[in-house]
């Protein structure tokens, strides 16, 4: 049963994944809605032995679940959204919209903007209208347009401080002095959706490009006399490659390619997900596509192409440790810090240290989730003997 947890709660015997490492029966304190580094003598204590202790996951690249779409979706719609996501341990969470008329998505920001006033959202992504149309994936190549500076401009101020990530194709018109405004403005220039070069993409991570908007898919794949924007992505320590780790996206070979090319320290699991995730198989809408999901992937009904995920985070994780057998620590880093830190909230989220939210998540040792719990409410609270 869900609800407040003690003024003083102390989560004992489990694994807690630290940002220093693994602590073997470890000990999380939470005083109301904190993480403390001591505890009072009449604490109450919650026996989590057998268990892990891990951050709340951070995810910067959503666009829906429960039923509800972020891109079109009500206050109220994408609020249940939020609260499936939850569910599955994303404690902190980036509202993603797809590509649309400009005007629409305009108006959609400033519905999205008031949640991340309200601490609901942590920002804002605009991923199209910006994008290629020979890598237009699951987006309306009638609504592609090329990022002009001021269009670019026009919708993060729809935002109102609020936006944190616009992916581009950079190598379309305009896309490099996009690229040098969002670094001016403090926001993320994400290149995805691209047909760029090798030559290309270097020359927007020089601009202030910073994120690889899921890697591999949307862009060219490598080959030995064009390297292409894969190469170029991996290679740069500048750069954080996003990776949808839903078993349909990417094989796990590939995946543990990039872990292994760039290091847990660049890497940043996401899902992707569209109103299905958590949802189920049926008929939906992406922006202003038919989509159908089957067996638990998402495709256009015009053309069959893939159309985002219906991955939880907390699916991402096992699969991440059970099969693609990536240390936790770096799955840690990956599902948790290295997002906080992009988005700028790691001062209160991303890690498990005193002074920051009591944002956490309980897995069993299997690394099936047994428990949520943010700013110190547990939103699933983990059965004990």
């Amino acid at each position: 049963m869900a609800g407040r947890a003690a003024d003083s709660t102390v989560l004992a015997g489990a694994r807690v994944v630290l940002p220093t490492g693994t602590v073997e029966d470890g000990r999380v304190t939470v005083e109301s809605t904190r993480i403390s580094g001591t505890a009072p003598e009449d604490a109450r204590v919650v026996d989590l032995s057998g268990h892990w202790v891990v951050p709340g996951f951070v995810d910067m690249h959503n666009h829906g679940g429960g039923g509800a779409s972020f891109t079109s979706g009500t206050a109220a719609q994408v609020l249940d959204g939020i609260r499936t996501h939850r569910e599955h341990g994303t404690t902190t969470l980036v509202g993603s919209m797809v590509t649309g008329e400009m005007d629409f998505l305009v108006r959609q920001a400033g519905i999205l903007s008031e949640l991340v006033e309200q601490g609901d959202l942590a920002g804002l992504h605009f991923e199209g209208p910006f994008i290629s149309p020979c890598r237009k994936g699951a987006h309306s190549e009638q609504l592609l347009r090329y990022p002009d500076p001021a269009e670019v401009r026009k919708l993060v101020d729809a935002g109102r401080g609020t936006a944190r990530m616009v992916t581009l194709a950079t190598e379309l018109p305009g896309g490099i002095d996009s690229v040098r405004l969002l670094a001016d403005l403090g926001v993320i220039a994400a290149i995805g959706h691209t047909d760029a070069t090798y030559a290309q993409t270097v020359e927007a991570i020089e601009a202030g490009a910073t994120v690889a908007t899921h890697l591999f898919n949307a862009m060219p794949p490598i080959a030995h006399r064009e390297p292409g924007p894969i190469t170029a992505l991996l290679e740069d320590d500048r750069i954080t490659v996003e990776l949808i780790n839903d078993g349909t996206h990417l094989h796990p070979a590939v995946l543990e390619l990039a872990f292994r090319h760039k290091g847990a320290g660049r890497v940043a699991l996401i899902t992707d997900a569209m109103d299905a995730a958590g949802f189920g198989d049926g008929a939906y809408q992406l922006g202003p596509l038919a989509v159908e999901v089957r067996d638990g992937v998402a495709r256009l009904v015009e053309g069959g192409s893939i159309a985002g995920s219906t991955l939880t985070l907390d699916t991402a994780f096992r699969r991440a440790v059970t099969i693609d057998r990536i240390p936790v620590e770096d799955v840690v880093r990956s599902i948790s810090a290295n997002p906080a830190r992009l988005l700028g909230v790691d001062d209160r989220v991303g890690s498990l240290e005193p002074g920051k939210d009591a944002d956490l998540v309980v897995l069993d040792e299997d690394f099936v989730l047994a428990g949520v719990m943010r700013k110190g409410e547990w939103i699933i609270e983990p059965k004990t003997a």
